[in-house]
């Protein structure tokens, strides 16, 4: 019968002191144990953070070292380099200058015209019939 009785809760029997209105037995160093878990993980999560920076840091060098091999310019520079020079090209000017759209993207009003449409101009009376 207990068995069946466990079966039936399943996992509430740890509630069932709860439920039957029993108190709950509080442990006096819970509130310390747990003040000293999250000054632990406080802790891991700083060291795992200067483990990272450090090591991000190390990045860094090789990359500074593989860019000055290579006379590469950083994204930042070429983005602030590009930056300064439209403004210069726009210091004279009332609007600032457009960006130039690649060829292919965006709105284009002229459409390659098929052999049919080229048909259709030169004899307005031809009709595309099916053959019967």
């Amino acid at each position: 019968m207990n068995f069946v009785m466990k079966q039936a809760l399943g996992g509430a029997t740890k509630d069932m002191g709860k439920m039957l209105g029993e108190k709950e037995e509080k442990d006096p160093d819970a509130e310390k144990k747990e003040e000293e878990r999250q000054e632990a993980l406080r802790q891991q999560e700083e060291e795992r953070k200067a483990k990272y920076a450090k090591m991000e840091a190390e990045r860094e060098s090789i990359r500074q070292g593989i860019r000055d091999k290579y006379g590469i310019k950083k994204k930042e520079e070429k983005e602030a380099e590009a930056q300064a020079a439209m403004e210069q090209a726009s210091e004279g000017s009332l609007t600032r200058p457009k960006k130039a759209v690649p060829a292919g993207c965006g709105d284009e009003e002229e459409e390659e015209e098929s052999i049919v449409d080229t048909v259709m101009k030169f004899l307005p009376d031809a009709r595309l019939t099916p053959l019967e």
